[in-house]
């Protein structure tokens, strides 16, 4: 019998479905096919009061995942929000949170910065390093998980959400906040790597209320983009975009041509170096990528 259900887990290869009257069906997909993700609603066959298979993902109104040139990795589908999320410590890194704000702007997610550990010592350090993303108008919302979340409850309402981020940066303690019977198991810090432990290994769907549900994903260490045209990367980056169709030729690349709006802009100090050094990072390795599938 074929029935719509949701992805309400996701271990890789293996998932948890639940279909419209609350059950719960483990689900496997036909062949090798694994391109589906927590969160999408999917047409099943159930072979019994446990089992079921998996024929096709629904139209999907966004999705989140991250590239390289050899393979997709699926984050979540028909989110609205994407929180990302980092702490005081261990040290977060800049350009995963770049990369993620670009994953979302291509999909348009609505993206929030959640600064976590804010009670700590070294917090002002860590608000100085977000300033730069609270001036392109990105929200950092700043809390500390195991004391307070209400700062952050506001911003969940009505979305649907997905936690994203490195391993250690609170992702499991704030899902356990906002729903103690979740039983995630919280990231020891690992300090002599400066990192987290990897703990969450799979994509779990957690209903926070009749219009707010929350995503928690494995974390991160990387944050692959092959699969955005190098061409949209600027567009992509509020800094860069507000320059855009200001320079001398219409396919400047940013790089040595004269009359780059970019290059002027950082001169006026209204783009910093380092956002340049970013994007033509991206260009290169997204040329590379693009270059090795032919």
């Amino acid at each position: 019998m074929t029935e719509t259900a949701r992805i309400v887990t996701s271990y890789g290869k293996v998932y948890i479905v639940e279909l419209a009257d609350g059950r719960r069906l483990s689900a496997s997909t036909r062949g090798k096919k694994t391109d589906y993700a927590c969160g999408d609603q999917v047409d099943i066959d159930v072979l019994n009061l446990e089992q079921a298979v998996i024929n096709k993902a629904l139209q999907r109104k966004t999705l989140l995942y991250r590239s390289d040139a050899w393979r997709s990795k699926m984050i979540a589908a028909n989110v609205t929000q994407i929180v990302i999320v980092v702490a005081t410590e261990p040290s977060f890194s800049d350009e995963l949170i770049s990369r993620a704000l670009i994953a979302a702007e291509a999909e348009g997610i609505r993206p929030v910065i959640c600064l976590n550990k804010c009670d700590l010592p070294v917090a002002d350090a860590a608000r100085e390093r977000l300033a730069y993303y609270t001036g392109l108008g990105y929200p950092v919302v700043e809390i500390s998980a195991k004391q307070d979340l209400s700062p952050l409850t506001p911003w969940l309402e009505g979305q649907v959400s997905v936690l994203v981020g490195q391993s250690g940066m609170g992702k499991s303690t704030i899902t356990n906040a906002l729903i103690p019977e979740a039983n995630a198991r919280v990231k020891e810090i690992s300090t002599a790597l400066d990192s987290g432990k990897h703990t969450t290994t799979h994509a779990q769907l957690y209903k926070l209320n009749a219009t707010s549900e929350l995503i928690d994903s494995p974390g991160l260490q990387s944050f692959g983009l092959a699969h955005i045209g190098v061409e949209d990367l600027p567009r992509l980056m509020p800094d860069m975009a507000r320059h855009l169709g200001q320079c001398r030729f219409h396919n400047c690349r940013h790089r040595q041509e004269p009359g780059c709006a970019i290059h002027a802009a950082i001169a006026e100090g209204t783009i910093s170096q380092e956002r340049l050094n970013f994007l033509q990072r991206l260009q290169d390795e997204l040329s590379a990528a693009a270059a090795s599938k032919y």
